[in-house]
């Protein structure tokens, strides 16, 4: 797996999203100027419920298409094996008690986003992150104990 197609699946799905919730917004944008929407009484709140949503909408739509933009211009680092964790490495990590290895890539922005990649399932980690910032300067072997893991691989 290289970070090259990595990054490549995560512009695709954030491209994915943003076509979805920009088609939504629109929605809510046509909606909330629809004729049939006007009030009926002053107890009638629909018009404005929906501009709320159309508001909101186009917020997040906003914010989708600047977290892609910051993707298209990326390229993470390549990391020796021997190296401390920084921006832009993929850590594996071991949970304590399990076979079971889990993902991370300290990414700028999406955290939280989840990509399936060559049979891994690679979680997005941003520096709002309390892990972020807890996997920062560490080397394979390390561990942490909130959560319990040790580092096995950093790219």
């Amino acid at each position: 797996m290289t970070k090259s197609d990595l990054m490549e699946l995560i512009r695709a799905d954030l491209g994915a999203r943003l076509e979805r919730l920009s088609k939504a917004a629109m929605a809510a944008h046509a909606a909330a100027t629809d004729p049939g929407s006007k009030a009926e009484s002053k107890y009638d709140t629909r018009s404005l419920e929906e501009s709320y949503l159309a508001s909101g909408q186009a917020r997040q739509v906003r914010e989708l298409a600047e977290t892609l933009a910051i993707f298209e211009h990326l390229r993470f680092p390549d990391f020796e094996k021997t190296a401390e964790i920084d921006a832009g490495a993929l850590v594996e990590v071991e949970k304590v008690g399990a076979v079971e290895k889990v993902f991370f890539l300290l990414a700028p922005a999406s955290g939280g986003l989840e990509i399936s990649h060559s049979g891994r399932l690679i979680t997005l980690l941003s520096p709002d992150s309390p892990l972020y910032r807890q996997l920062l300067g560490l080397k394979i072997g390390d561990a942490l104990n909130q959560p319990a893991i040790i580092i096995r691989g950093v790219e």
